[in-house]
């Protein structure tokens, strides 16, 4: 098996630090705080085959979102048909918009138009998108906004990325001024929108970085990224891929060391759930990363959502 690329793990053994700082001085999260904020999860795949597709439908409620990402070595085009998979299967496809891979506003037009005509899309999420090399005239999702081919073919939600545990390849204040940058043009354009953030591994940066969000008066929804169930070495080399600067703050008990084994959402989810400033931090739901596959995924995000868990040390588990 072929060796993963480093990765910067940050570990601080300070129990009553990491209380502190997760903002846990509240009560202990009951099964239906779990279950609240799990509710109406999202789930993200990357060209997932139409069985997956149709087997991730068998999971899940209907019309729940499958968000579709797109890959540097993939075309936007191909999203197409996963879209219309998609629609058919009884969920809402939510496609990715990665503003790197198209050549000019005609691409986005065509690509957009025949996601809306064939599928039905009324959702999208915009984004710079992972290519080093820039396809044509987008640098990032700002540019793709400006274009107002949005609104042309009556998106009715956008959106938008966030990074609270930042980018292994670009630094915080240039990530708060971009995202602050796509919520000024969406707003003036009256383009209803979301915050769907990257991955994070644990509640510390999730939290600090609500607090600033809400801080700034931004009331959107943010949908909070959480890797699904997987394995830790999967979970480093795709945080290593998606240029996520992997942190695992706080304290690590003999329990907690089995994320190096087997790597799940719990701890996270427990600790936005138990913040003792919950309400404040506005809506929020999770937003699951597919990294072992959409039906696992699945299976575990509706066990959380019906609270089926059992909480062990800072975290729980899902009962099937």
């Amino acid at each position: 098996m072929a060796p993963i690329n480093p990765i910067t793990i940050v570990i601080e053994w300070n129990p009553v630090a990491r209380t502190s700082l997760a903002g846990r001085a509240g009560p202990a999260a009951s099964s239906d705080d779990v279950a609240s904020l799990s509710q109406n999860f999202t789930i993200e795949a990357t060209f997932p085959s139409e069985a997956e597709i149709v087997a991730l439908a068998a999971e899940v409620p209907a019309g729940t979102r499958l968000y579709l990402s797109c890959p540097p070595n993939h075309s936007p085009d191909g999203l197409i048909p996963l879209a219309v998979a998609t629609r058919a299967a009884g969920l809402e496809p939510v496609p990715h918009l990665t503003a790197r891979a198209y050549t000019d506003a005609a691409m986005v037009d065509r690509v957009l138009g025949n996601l809306v005509r064939e599928a039905n899309v009324s959702e999208v999420l915009v984004l710079a998108g992972d290519r080093d090399e820039v396809a044509g005239p987008f640098e990032g999702a700002l540019g793709l906004i400006e274009t107002d081919l949005l609104q042309k073919h009556g998106i009715r939600e956008v959106n938008i990325s966030g990074y609270p545990d930042g980018h292994a390849k670009l630094d915080d204040d240039l990530l708060r001024r971009a995202l602050m940058g796509k919520i000024e043009a969406l707003e003036k354009r009256n383009l209803p929108f979301n915050i769907t953030t990257q991955f994070c591994f644990d509640a510390y940066p999730v939290l600090g970085w609500l607090r600033w969000l809400r801080g700034e008066g931004i009331k959107a929804p943010v949908r909070i990224g959480v890797a699904g169930p997987t394995t830790m070495r999967s979970l480093l080399k795709f945080a290593m891929r998606c240029g996520v600067r992997a942190s695992i703050k706080g304290a690590l008990n003999p329990k907690a060391l089995q994320l190096f084994t087997e790597a799940a959402p719990d701890m996270l989810i427990r600790g936005v759930a138990e913040a003792e400033d919950r309400e404040a931090l506005g809506p929020l739901s999770i937003h699951y990363f597919t990294f072992a596959g959409v039906v696992r995924t699945a299976q575990w995000g509706m066990a959380a959502a019906n609270g089926r868990i059992e909480f062990t040390g800072e975290g729980f588990k899902v009962i099937k």
